[in-house]
């Protein structure tokens, strides 16, 4: 009962206006006429958003599982290789996906691997224990209801520039200032523990 209260308030608060921020602010960042694949994508309705905030842009996802109906066209994969060929999509986008994964830098190498033009992620930074505790009543209380798999792996800022590099990936874009919350929400849910960044694969 807790967790479906909590569900319902989040979707009524936060939700409907994280979307239409993510859309607005990952839109801008996509290049016209892209192919863009959407690594963990669930129904793959915000990709698809995302995507119409371009001109020609083509969508597709992957995800490890697949749901009856979907917005997009999107493949099974194992959550560990993405199955494309090298250079084969111009873009691969990550949204609050890889801090559910146990190594980030693992997807975060495959998407250099398949992208031509970017890689653009909107994820979490976690300098702190406060940041930490913070992002895990966030999750908590955004996934446990849907019974997402929740292994809290937050990272302070220094561990994805080394995930980019190592990739061989340069950042392009770090944005911190996302305004996701109202006020005086974002005093605690906002800060900067929030961030949208655009790699280029290093040529």
């Amino acid at each position: 009962m807790l967790k479906k209260s909590l569900g319902q308030a989040h979707e009524k608060l936060v939700f409907n206006r994280r979307v239409r921020v993510l859309v607005e602010q990952i839109g801008a960042l996509l290049p016209p006429d892209a192919t863009m694949l959407d690594v963990g994508t669930g129904d793959g309705q915000i990709a698809k958003m995302i995507g119409e905030m371009q001109s020609g842009t083509n969508v597709q996802g992957i995800d490890i599982m697949l749901r009856e109906t979907t917005h997009i066209p999107v493949t099974l994969f194992d959550g560990t290789t993405i199955p494309m060929e090298d250079n084969s999509i111009d873009v691969v986008t990550f949204v609050d996906v890889l801090h559910h994964t146990d190594d980030p830098s693992v997807l975060i190498s495959e998407a250099a691997r398949v992208a031509r033009k970017a890689v653009i992620i909107k994820d979490h930074l976690s300098e702190n224990k406060f940041d930490h505790m913070t992002l895990r009543l966030m999750d908590w209380v955004g996934n446990a209801p849907h019974g997402v798999v929740l292994p809290y792996n937050y990272a302070p800022r220094r561990d994805w520039d080394r995930w980019f590099a190592d990739a061989g990936l340069t950042t392009d874009k770090f944005i911190t200032k996302i305004p996701l919350y109202p006020f005086p929400a974002n005093m605690v849910f906002g800060r900067k523990l929030h961030f949208i960044g655009r790699m280029i694969p290093q040529t």
